[in-house]
C-alpha cells in the first residue's frame, strides 16, 4: 500500500464499479456524482458515496482505492442546497476517473484510452463528460458497460 495522498475530488460506486469525478474547482463534481447515484438508485443498483471534496487515495495490491476522511464520511455539498447525508462506504476501489469535457466544441471526441495522472504512481482510465446532460449516469455507461455490474 503506498502513502495515502489527499486530492480535491469525489468518490462514488455504483455497483461494484468506482467512480473518481475529478477536475477544476466549481465544475459540479460533486452535483454530477450525487445525480449518478441517484439515477443508480431509480434503476435499482447499488449506489454509496465513498468521498466528497476530501478524497485519499493510495494503491493496495495493483488497484487506486479511495477513503474517506472520517470527519466527512456520508456527507456531500451540494451547491445551492447545502450539505446533504448520503448512504456511504468508508473506501472502494475506483476504476475510472470521471474529468470535464470540452463545452467549447474543441476535442469532441476525447483520445480513446485516455489515461490521468491523479497522483504520483496513481492513475485511471479517464471518461469525459460535459456537465448539463441529462443522464450522466447513461452517458458513462454508454462508454465504460461494465459501471454497475
Amino acid at each position: 500500500m503506498t502513502a495515502l495522498q489527499n486530492i480535491h475530488a469525489t468518490a462514488i460506486v455504483v455497483g461494484r464499479t468506482g467512480l473518481l469525478f475529478s477536475g477544476p474547482s466549481g465544475w459540479g463534481k460533486s452535483m454530477l456524482a450525487f445525480t449518478c447515484m441517484t439515477e443508480a438508485r431509480r434503476l435499482g443498483l447499488f449506489t454509496a458515496l465513498v468521498a466528497d471534496d476530501q478524497v485519499l487515495l493510495s494503491e493496495e495490491t495493483g488497484s487506486v482505492v479511495a477513503t474517506c476522511p472520517p470527519s466527512i464520511a456520508g456527507l456531500i455539498e451540494l451547491r445551492g442546497t447545502g450539505i446533504v447525508r448520503q448512504e456511504h462506504v468508508p473506501q472502494a476501489a475506483m476504476h475510472y476517473a470521471v474529468l470535464p469535457g470540452s463545452a467549447s466544441g474543441e476535442n469532441r471526441v476525447p483520445p480513446e484510452g485516455e489515461i490521468v495522472s491523479l497522483a504520483p504512481g496513481l492513475s485511471l482510465p479517464a471518461l469525459r463528460l460535459l456537465t448539463g446532460v441529462a443522464s450522466p449516469l447513461a452517458m458513462l455507461m454508454a462508454k465504460a458497460p461494465d459501471i454497475g455490474h
